[in-house]
């Protein structure tokens, strides 16, 4: 089935010297750009992380200190990259609850914003789950009926990601053959911050942890204005930061009028 699509739609896997948002970083990058007329282009880089890559990390991915000594910081790439997806949607294999939060994180520390305006975040795996609970590896056999060589390396992983995608759509009919289709049938999530520490209840911005967990934002800011300074000062993830400080401008500017 071909996949129709009224935009590009960027695929992207991340390796990275761990899981935490805020203290690891990406070593390799590998994206996937499909157009509308069926033509793709690829991007792949190796990324100095600025820190040591764990040896049980490395063993995963296969990626070492070595190889990423003299790859560019991010910081360096980061406006390559950020053109690559410019009027793109988005997807990957659970990609809205890793890989894009931790580039959005790398955005910020290198200075650049990223605008995820109007933008479809497509979690191919959210699809899979949904139908066939599975790996990648097992979801690329199922159906794909390929085995998965070089399983955690950034550029084959993407690659499966679209195969499966494209497999997904051949076999459920339900899901359509658009991004759009297949949003309505999953589902789309409305993101606050992409480490989920503020989430959307009832259209209004709720703490997702703590001693707050459950009241509204803006309740808080405005009868616990110290809490948005506690929080700029934690550890949190700075997309948590950057979308607290907005809801705290936008709280305070209503308390003005």
């Amino acid at each position: 089935m071909n996949v129709q699509l009224n935009r590009p739609v960027v695929f992207l896997d991340l390796e990275t010297t761990g899981l935490s948002l805020t203290q690891d970083r990406i070593v390799e990058i590998a994206m996937l750009k499909v157009m509308p007329d069926g033509t793709s282009q690829k991007k792949r880089k190796l990324i100095n992380p600025e820190k040591k890559i764990p040896a049980e990390v490395s063993a995963i991915h296969g990626i070492t200190d070595e190889m990423v000594k003299d790859a560019p910081l991010f910081k360096v790439a980061a406006n390559e990259i950020r053109q690559f997806m410019d009027n793109a949607d988005l997807a990957g294999y659970n990609s809205n609850k890793f890989d894009w939060p931790l580039l959005m994180e790398e955005f910020l520390r290198a200075g650049l914003d990223f605008d995820m305006t109007g933008r479809k975040l497509l979690d191919v795996q959210k699809i899979y789950h949904m139908m066939e609970p599975r790996t990648l590896s097992a979801a690329y056999k199922f159906y794909c009926d390929k085995e998965l060589e070089n399983a955690h390396s950034a550029e084959a992983d993407v690659n499966a990601t679209w195969e499966v995608f494209k497999s997904q759509l051949q076999k459920y009919e339900k899901l359509g053959n658009t991004i759009e289709s297949v949003m309505q049938f999953i589902g789309e999530e409305e993101i606050v911050d992409f480490a989920r520490r503020i989430v959307m209840e009832n259209g209004k911005e709720t703490f997702n942890f703590g001693k707050h967990k459950g009241k509204t934002v803006e309740y808080i800011l405005m009868n616990e204005p110290s809490y948005y300074d506690w929080m700029m000062k934690s550890d949190f993830a700075m997309h948590t930061k950057q979308k607290l400080t907005e809801i705290f401008s936008r709280t305070m500017l209503k308390n003005l009028k």
